[in-house]
């Protein structure tokens, strides 16, 4: 059975990790397999993106087991060729992707997570910044993620400290959106990526853009850029459609275009 599972549906690109014996945890085929899938995402046909994991969690990180093995992939080959090309594709999809987080998300599969545009999990899911229990520092951007959603002091202690947040510590600390009861978890989940899915995809992507940029610019350079994708959408079938809705007092029929 293939490690990850990947349909098609109402305009969303439903991404599954799959080997749930093993808590989702990466190894390099399913490492690989995720950065195809991911590029997959990129047709038209593909308006949201939604990533969850099979079993009872989404990742538990590193398969351990794989990197103990005499000829096994060191850590560079592990992040430039694993992990970094999979938070890359995220980053730079020109669509919404929102990870449901379904179980334990630890280590590797927190920080993957935690890229992601929107974060929402099941009651009964926990976060585990898991690196420093075997002596490494946290990656898949954990560093630079984290500390902008949470703030320094929060991510420090959690990284050095190893504790497990529950989902609805995770939710109050700004970590994730939203959290739902797991009897409702998957409905939810799914609504949220079916309404971005109608949604304005172009818009969308160009609000992704503005938020990566402000990272690192200053309000200078970040009004200027908010100037430039202003124009952008403006250009869009879609901000047509949505005016031409709104004073007809109608529903828009967004295209994505």
């Amino acid at each position: 059975m293939s490690s990850i599972l990947f349909e098609i549906k109402n305009n969303i690109g439903i991404i599954t990790l799959n080997r749930p014996d093993k808590l989702n945890s990466f190894n390099r085929e399913m490492a690989l397999l995720l950065q195809q899938k991911l590029d997959d995402c990129k047709s038209d046909e593909v308006r949201c993106v939604y990533i969850t994991g099979a079993g009872k969690g989404f990742s538990a990180g590193q398969d351990l087991a794989e990197v103990t093995q005499p000829g096994a992939p060191g850590f560079t080959t592990i992040l430039t060729e694993h992990y970094n090309p999979i938070v890359t594709r995220i980053k730079d999809l020109q669509k919404p992707v929102v990870a449901a987080i379904n179980g334990v998300a630890a280590g590797a599969g927190a920080n993957i997570a935690l890229c992601c545009d929107i974060v929402v999990a099941t009651q009964s899911a926990s976060f585990i910044q898991a690196f420093s229990k075997i002596g490494l520092i946290p990656d898949s951007g954990g560093t630079y993620t984290l500390p902008r959603l949470i703030g320094w002091q929060k991510a420090s202690a959690l990284m050095m400290l190893g504790e497990k947040v529950s989902a609805a510590d995770a939710e109050k600390m700004g970590m994730l959106y939203k959290v739902f009861p797991d009897e409702i978890f998957i409905e939810e989940s799914k609504k949220i990526a079916l309404t971005l899915a109608g949604m304005p995809t172009l818009g969308l992507a160009y609000t992704k853009k503005v938020l990566r940029l402000s990272l690192t610019n200053s309000l200078e350079d970040q009004l200027m850029q908010e100037d430039i994708f202003q124009q952008k959408a403006g250009q869009t079938a879609d901000y047509h459609e949505g005016v031409k809705a709104f004073i007809e007092k109608r529903k828009p029929l967004f295209r994505g275009k």
